[in-house]
């Protein structure tokens, strides 16, 4: 065995089976690997980064991929920072400069030399490993893995020198694990203390979604509705009577959080995108329960819980006696009837309904940075967690088709909602869909432009310059590469469209042109009336 296949088998056994990356000069050992194992060609080192980390959202797993020295490492950074603020475990291997070659301290010109390659992943990096010598591949393999699977999770960076992937392998040494400790006792009394004889709305972040069943006890337990992340959607899944299925951005949800008496957040995600920076209403009271310790939170608990999920919450179910449910029945459905008789955003909730009605449970929902991929991202019913993937971290544009990839080839079918102007940032990755006979159907919502930023010139008071762009016909360029597609003349003909293309099981392109008013999520809409 060489080391480029060590590190295949490494990191198929911690979950990533299939491994995505762009061949060059300098990895070619990893396709020398082959016998099944070759990592997925996609066309860009972004896209190999975003397919990991679609991967990692869908799986829970580890996302790998594997790039080439240079240009081709530093094509996946902007990825590799939006799998660090969404907190994806993905592992990203660069070859470096053979080592034969290598002079510490000088840069001579090497084909692909830099003067510090790991430098440009430092500081988005949850560990940075550069072994030299196939003994030192073999000593940090595993740790580097258990590095980006252990909370607070996210990516993580290893370098080979190009004749050290070629050379054989030495054995691995198992690495310590990532387990998360058991919650103190003592953490849960001073948290069920907090909780006891109060209204509380549960907060369900992305840390949540692998204890979705023991977040939904709780919240039944304490007649508690539960508020999803972006990452945390489909916990519980919509439609359950505790689930609030809305955005918190929404007038109606914001008043709800700030009329209980604590917020019980579990699993993170007391960030800026979705708090509206930390200024929506909220209880008087803060409980907080993650996998590990946070350090310097925005908000200062009043009672804080570290350790496995599972365990504390059930810990909190024995600790406290059980509360009547005080939500308001029903109101998802009542800001949907709302959104969906205002003129203004009709046709963004039928984009929605649209989209909700032709996915079905296994469909995961991969949504760009766009003005379409924002109300689908925020508003369209999730059915269980692990369903969503929206770059709402870093707001990567561009992300939508290429992270689709990774859930895809995990063996999902997946929509992927995307703009015109993020889509022509990954126009290469139609034909990954079309090799690999990937289930990804492609929305594009054409506007001819940046929606996004049209809308923040004219809510400015500013000129329209820079936004509108020249689109190609989108039917006919899928059918340069070999990919079904459909056109429909607006949002009330997407429904078949999108059932038929995603039933095919195979890629499919559905076209639609509309201009949609941003949601409340989007934040020159947080403050608005």
């Amino acid at each position: 065995m060489i080391v480029a296949e060590q590190v295949l088998d490494v990191v198929a056994r911690h979950g990533a089976r299939t491994v995505f990356g762009l061949p060059g000069v300098h990895n070619l050992a990893f396709w020398r690997a082959a016998d099944g194992r070759a990592p997925v060609v996609v066309r860009h080192e972004q896209a190999a980064v975003y397919a990991a980390d679609g991967w990692a959202r869908c799986t829970g797993g580890l996302g790998a991929a594997v790039v080439t020295t240079g240009p081709g490492a530093a094509n996946a950074v902007a990825a590799f920072g939006e799998a660090a603020a969404a907190g994806s475990p993905v592992l990203l291997v660069a070859s470096e400069i053979p080592q034969a070659l290598r002079r510490p301290g000088r840069v001579r010109g090497v084909l692909h030399e830099s003067r510090d390659q790991a430098a440009l992943f430092a500081p988005l990096a949850r560990a940075v490993f550069t072994p030299r010598t196939p003994d030192e591949v073999a000593a940090v393999l595993d740790e580097a893995v258990a590095a980006a699977m252990r909370h607070p999770r996210g990516p993580v960076y290893l370098d080979i020198p190009a004749d050290v992937l070629g050379q054989p392998a030495a054995p691995t040494e198992r690495a310590s694990g990532w387990h998360e400790p058991e919650p103190e006792p003592a953490a849960l009394d001073a948290a069920a203390e907090v909780l006891r004889g109060r209204r509380v709305v549960i907060w369900a972040g992305g840390g949540a979604v692998d204890v979705a069943p023991s977040v939904t006890g709780l919240a039944t337990h304490l007649g508690a509705p539960v508020v999803s992340t972006f990452q945390g959607r489909g916990c519980p899944p919509t439609g359950h009577p505790a689930a609030l299925g809305l955005p918190p951005h929404e007038p109606e949800a914001a008043k709800l959080i700030g009329s209980a008496d604590v917020l019980l957040a579990v699993g993170g995600d007391l960030d800026g995108m979705n708090t509206r920076n930390w200024t929506m209403p909220r209880p008087p009271a803060l409980v907080t329960i993650d996998p590990a310790p946070v350090e310097q939170p925005e908000w200062t608990p009043d009672a804080a819980v570290a350790g496995k999920l599972g365990e504390a919450l059930r810990g909190l179910v024995e600790r406290l006696p059980a509360h009547p449910a005080w939500g308001e029945p029903d109101l998802r459905a009542t800001v949907l009837a709302r959104l969906g008789a205002d003129p203004a955003t009709a046709e963004a909730v039928a984009l929605v309904q649209a989209v909700e009605s032709a996915r079905t449970p296994r469909t995961v929902l991969v949504c760009d940075m766009a003005v379409a991929g924002y109300w689908v991202g925020g508003y369209a019913a999730a059915p269980g967690p692990r369903r969503l993937a929206y770059p709402v971290g870093w707001g990567t544009l561009g992300f939508g088709l290429p992270a689709a990839i990774g859930p895809a080839a995990a063996g999902h079918p997946v929509l992927a909602v995307c703009g015109d102007g993020g889509l022509m940032m990954a126009l290469g990755e139609l034909a990954t869909l079309v090799q690999q006979r990937l289930p990804v159907t492609v929305l594009v919502v054409d506007d001819a432009g940046y929606g996004m930023l049209r809308y923040d010139q004219v809510v400015a008071g500013h000129p329209e310059v820079g936004v509108d762009l020249a689109t190609p016909d989108f039917t006919a360029l899928a059918a340069s590469f070999g990919l079904a597609a459909t056109a429909v003349g607006g949002v009330d003909e997407l429904a078949g469209a999108l059932a038929a293309a995603l039933g095919s099981g195979e890629p499919h392109l559905v076209h639609v042109k509309a201009r949609l008013l941003p949601p409340r999520t989007t934040s020159p809409r947080w403050h608005q009336d």
